[in-house]
């Protein structure tokens, strides 16, 4: 209980405030397209050993995973969702669930007091700028997913690739330790070494 009590008040205490800013039409018409991509979430895989890598790290992840989102579905659902987006958009899954961890502690109708909501905490204008203006939306988990993936890809890509100040940024605290320090050591939660090739067995 005391673990799940500091979850929550690390979800709370650092819950994402994106800042809305000027963005280059060609940076926002890329979020535009990323956020409309309506392909299902589901892992299409180039060999067998690359299929059976996700399903090694699907299945330590499940595990990590099972008394936060103890429903088998629900967490089925949203480990295909987490593992889909975060590759889409060129990011470490591990990376992504650990913002999340720090973020929302994987509560889907998480809301901030500055108004964001949801697993990544996404703030409502960006529906706005790059959407359909549709701030429900940001209750669907993929789409959820689908738009936390896609801005903090965008603030690596700003930050020249520093993910420090990527993360300062889509907390809406560029510069200072506290949000990044506490992403990166929840990600360390989600770190997965998949075993060797020899050891994995496929259907």
């Amino acid at each position: 209980m005391l673990a799940a009590a500091a979850l929550m008040s690390s979800g709370a205490a650092y819950a994402g405030n994106q800042k809305e800013e000027a963005l280059a039409d060609s940076v926002r018409l890329a979020l535009e397209r990323a956020i409309r991509d309506g392909r299902p979430p589901k892992p299409v895989f180039r060999d067998a050993a690359a299929q059976g890598r996700y399903r090694q790290w699907f299945d330590a992840m499940s595990a990590r995973l099972k008394r936060r989102l103890p429903d088998d579905q629900v967490r089925t659902e949203f480990l295909e969702s987490a593992w889909y987006e975060a590759t889409r958009a060129g990011l470490d899954p591990g990376l992504v669930l650990g913002l999340i961890q720090v973020e929302s502690a994987y509560r889907k109708y998480a809301v901030s007091i500055v108004g964001a909501r949801g697993y990544m905490q996404v703030m409502p204008f960006w529906t706005r700028v790059i959407g359909d203006s549709n701030r429900r939306a940001l209750f669907d988990m993929q789409t959820n997913l689908r738009y936390g993936c896609s801005i903090l890809r965008m603030y690596i890509d700003m930050e020249g690739g520093n993910l420090y100040l990527a993360l300062g940024r889509y907390n809406g605290s560029r510069g200072r330790p506290e949000y990044p320090n506490a992403v990166l050591a929840a990600w360390k939660n989600w770190e997965f070494k998949p075993a060797a090739a020899t050891a994995i067995a496929l259907n």
